[in-house]
Parts: C-alpha cells; structure tokens; sequence
C-alpha cells in the first residue's frame, strides 16, 4: 500500500472519517489539532493509505514536536489521553507502521509514539510498549441515574455528595472569563500540590475557542469562594473529564465529588454512553483509587514506540527533581514554568 500525509487540519475528507469510525474521539478532533497549533506551533500530520481523491478509511494523526535540542519527534498525540489509531484493518495498521520506521530514519527523528487505547497486536512490529504506565476509568452511562448513584463509593463518594449539598455549595458552569479564571487558579494550587506546572492559560483559551460549546468549565463555590473547578469535553457520545484543581483546604466538604455528579447527570441525560475519566499515571495510587470509587472500569492505555528504549519527554519532566522544583517555586511563577515546559514536553 502507498502512504499519504495530509493535514488534518484543512483536509475536508478528515471529519468524514471522525464521524464514520467507532474508535474516533475527542483527541482525533480538528479543535484538539488547532489548539495544539495555536498553543504551542506544532505541526499537524496525519498518514492514510486511502489516495488523494477517495474517501479517508483510515488515518493516524500526529504532530511534529521539537525538543529542546532541536530533535524532532512525532506524537500521537501531545497532551492526549489516548489516540487509537483509525484503521480497518490489521493489513493497513502493519503497512502505516513500516512507513513510519522508514521515515523515522530518513527524517532523523527522535522517536515516534503512538497513544493507543487499546492493544494493538502490529505495534508489536518493532513498535514496543513504552511502558508509559498510564490507566483509563471509563463510567457507564447507559444506566439509569439511580443505578449509577448506587454504584458509587458509600462514604468516599456519595456522602460527600450529599455533604456539598447539604452545605450550601454552588455550582456555575460555562463558558466565561470569570470561571476560566476560577478554573486555573484552582488547577495552578493543584498542580503545584502534585509538583508539576500548569498547563499555559493560553492552551485553555484556545481550546475555548477552537470546541465552543463542547467544552464547559464547572465551578463549585463555598459562598463567593471558588472551591473546585472540572472540564469537561463532549465529542459523540462521550463526556471526557479532561482537566481538575481543588482548594485542598475545602476538601471535605466535596466539592469535586459534586461537580463530577453534575457532569454525570447532565451527560446521561443528553442521550451521552460513557464518562471519560481520563488517564492516571500508575504510580498515582489515590487519584486511581479515587476513580475507582466512581464505579468506573479501569483499564490499561497501550503507548507504543519507536525506537523503544528512547525515553519520552513528558516522563523526563515528571522525573523527582522535577517535580520537587515545581512544588518548591512560587505560585505566580508557576505558570511561567509551564509556558517554557510543555511546548518541548508533549
């Protein structure tokens, strides 16, 4: 099979395929793509066998990311959960990663990586697990609500549920510059808690505008004090819990545990199949733990690479040093941090 790049991003044919293929999600969107462009200048590309003129049958996104000392590498993708690729067929699947090693070597990259949500026998083709040790909680929502209440943990879960309502919490969701701005203070606190920068406030204010309203921003507030904050993505008919921060100061009173239920309730009753929890790292026992009390089954993210023994770059900047750096500098540094951190670290 001959193999064609296009760009996602401008390639008509690329939403058909979206829209066409079961294992299409979030991460394979052109909003994602364009986010990603706009944030942090990477480049997108995505490989088919299907000739220009035809229908797409199949596709793998990825974008060109540069290292710190000019070397490239391609991602499928930067910042994504999981980004299985779209094919039909093991034949075509096989053909893309032959093409791939080939232009790997030709190009001088790096490495490429590609985040799949499910094994992929052919990655086994010189492709190999980069051990990136990622899991995946996906919730069932075709269920009815009370069913799924039931389902969640009695005292981790539910009664702190009950708790935020009893006390008085509050929730506002949108799309708004003052619940953005709730939203990234309480993500900047948490991630300096987790001793890892934050994410660019450009990265959200792309993404706000390249989703519309497929994204919306959750605010839980004590009186006028905001107290946790999620974002949620909608893509078919999956909700993704894609971002998160919490005043660990008002912890106990559930917040977190209410605006997740919120989402919940709103999806299930938009006709949505599945809550998207998002990936956790496997060494992150009480956030997996956490998710598990929702009910949700765990699985694992297969990320493959090649070559193998090359080590990612979001995994270099999650390293001890790096994380007792970022939970050691100011807050309002912090930020600055991120803006110089991942744009080389997707």
């Amino acid at each position: 099979m001959d193999v064609y790049e296009i760009d996602p991003t401008a390639d008509e044919r690329w939403e058909e395929l979206l829209q066409n293929h079961p294992r299409a999600s979030i991460f394979h969107t052109r909003g994602w793509l364009e986010a990603l462009k706009k944030t942090y200048g990477y480049t997108p590309v995505a490989f088919t066998t299907s000739p220009p003129g035809s229908p797409l049958t199949n596709g793998i996104p990825f974008c060109r990311i540069t290292g710190w000392f000019g070397r490239a590498r391609l991602v499928s993708l930067p910042f994504s959960d999981h980004c299985t690729p779209l094919v039909e067929s093991e034949q075509q699947l096989t053909c893309l990663l032959a093409y791939f090693r080939k232009k790997l070597h030709r190009e001088s990259w790096s490495y490429i990586q590609i985040r799949a949500n499910e094994p992929a026998a052919s990655c086994s083709s010189r492709f190999e697990n980069s051990n990136a040790g990622y899991v995946l909680h996906k919730l069932d929502l075709t269920h009815d609500l009370s069913d799924i209440f039931r389902c969640f943990h009695a005292s981790c879960v539910q009664r702190k549920i009950r708790r935020a309502e009893r006390e008085g919490l509050t929730c506002e969701e949108g799309r708004s510059e003052p619940l953005l701005n709730a939203f990234y203070r309480l993500l900047t606190v948490t991630r300096r808690r987790h001793g890892v920068p934050p994410q660019p406030m450009r990265w959200f204010r792309e993404m706000l505008d390249c989703f519309g309203d497929k994204l919306k921003i959750r605010v839980a507030y004590l009186h006028a004090t905001p107290v946790a904050s999620i974002l949620t993505l909608s893509y078919k008919r999956t909700l993704t819990y894609k971002y998160g921060g919490s005043d660990d100061t008002f912890s106990a009173l559930g917040g977190m545990q209410l605006l997740l239920w919120r989402a919940i309730q709103e999806g299930s009753r938009n006709g949505m199949l599945e809550f998207d929890m998002g990936r956790t790292e496997s060494d992150e026992h009480g956030l997996i733990a956490f998710k598990d009390r929702w009910g949700a089954a765990r699985t694992s993210l297969a990320y493959f690479q090649y070559p193998p023994h090359r080590k990612n770059a979001l995994a270099t900047m999650n390293t001890s040093l790096g994380k007792y750096v970022c939970s050691h500098v100011p807050s309002r540094v912090l930020p600055a941090v991120g803006r110089l951190l991942y744009r080389h670290a997707g």
